[in-house]
């Protein structure tokens, strides 16, 4: 697998699950083949006796009662449900064993999928003839799927070798032993002979694995323009993100200079900062923040508390202050008490009237 040099960037989340909604995962097919055999082994010696028991009655029925039975449509359709159903509860508990393990090997590997995009038709690639020569031309991919296949040839080819030098002495006693003795014996060495087989399987498997999880991943990766462009897309145009926050600027300040009326005092610092309060006991305990801005926005709220007859004072660690620690609508916090009450006992509206 040639690897592209623009591609040095880790997969993203989306990218990930673009690729999982196609099919696309990495899955180790070796493993779950040599699992579903061990667990076909497993299954069989474990169930052994269940289906020797069974096989016993079928074949003392076939050499005792079948050469006399009489076969008429009933008869038949007993012989063959009654045979069916044998079967059955030879060969289900073990295929379904079989399945589960095929089922939890493939879970742990891929986890929770379900991508109908597989099941879609692709007609371009049944007639993309360059795809076709390109996938049985020799790459680094072709070439271990080769090696990882000899090799398994080899172990399967192997095994049975290795076991029957060993049993080679031990077939002659077979003469004297009884049907069930061979038929155990046989049994046995094939047991032994496929043990032997997915002891390399299984490691061939494991490697396997790892190496699907590292192409995979190989494959995933993304350039540094890539990535830019799917945050743009995720986060949207910076631009157009730059005209939203302005225009939503824009709309906060009209808001704003439509609440600068209202407020009973302009504190400045003096030409940089602007902030308005407003005091009134019966909304709020304290003195809320109806505006504040800098430079051209101090400017437009002073010029509306001029216009609408607001009183403006000047106060520059106030106005600081104000500007940094309070935000628009909240009250002001408990240190300004009484700085902001000074400001206010100036104001004729708040003046005690004397007797």
């Amino acid at each position: 697998m040639a690897k592209d040099p623009s591609k040095t960037e880790t997969a993203t989340d989306k990218r990930r699950k673009k690729a999982r909604s196609e099919g696309n995962v990495p899955k180790g097919q070796e493993l779950s083949k040599t699992l579903v055999l061990l667990a076909g082994l497993i299954g069989l010696w474990a169930y052994l006796g269940v289906i020797g028991r069974e096989l016993k009655i079928i074949f003392a029925w076939l050499l005792s009662s079948a050469p006399g039975t009489v076969l008429s449509p009933s008869g038949v359709y007993t012989l063959l449900t009654d045979l069916a159903t044998r079967l059955a509860y030879m060969l289900l508990p073990v295929m379904l064993f079989i399945a589960f393990v095929a089922f939890i090997t493939q879970r742990l590997q891929v986890g929770a999928l379900w991508a109908p995009k597989v099941f879609e038709p692709k007609f371009g690639k049944c007639l993309n003839v360059i795809g076709g020569l390109k996938k049985i031309m020799i790459t680094p991919d072709t070439l271990i799927k080769l090696a990882k296949n000899l090799l398994q040839a080899i172990a399967i080819g192997f095994a049975p070798y290795l076991v029957l030098k060993e049993e080679i002495t031990k077939v002659g006693p077979l003469f004297y032993a009884t049907t069930e003795g061979i038929a155990v014996y046989i049994l046995s060495i094939a047991a032994k002979m496929v043990v032997y087989a997915l002891v390399p399987m299984l490691i061939i498997a494991i490697a396997d694995t790892w190496y699907t999880r590292w192409s995979y991943e190989e494959k995933l990766m993304m350039s540094k323009d890539e990535v830019k462009d799917e945050r743009k897309q995720m986060e949207g145009d910076p631009k157009v993100k730059q005209a939203q926050r302005q225009k939503m600027m824009n709309a906060m300040a009209a808001r704003m200079m439509q609440s600068v009326p209202k407020a009973d005092v302009v504190v400045t610092n003096p030409t940089h900062i602007a902030v308005a309060l407003q005091y009134n006991p019966m909304i709020s305990p304290a003195p809320i923040v109806l505006a504040k801005g800098v430079d051209h926005l101090a400017e437009k709220i002073k010029e509306v508390a001029r216009e609408n007859g607001v009183p403006i004072r000047e106060n520059v660690p106030l106005a600081r202050a104000l500007y940094k620690s309070v935000e628009i609508g909240e009250t002001i916090p408990e240190e300004l008490f009484q700085t902001v009450a000074a400001v206010l006992a100036q104001l004729n509206k708040f003046k005690r009237p004397r007797p």
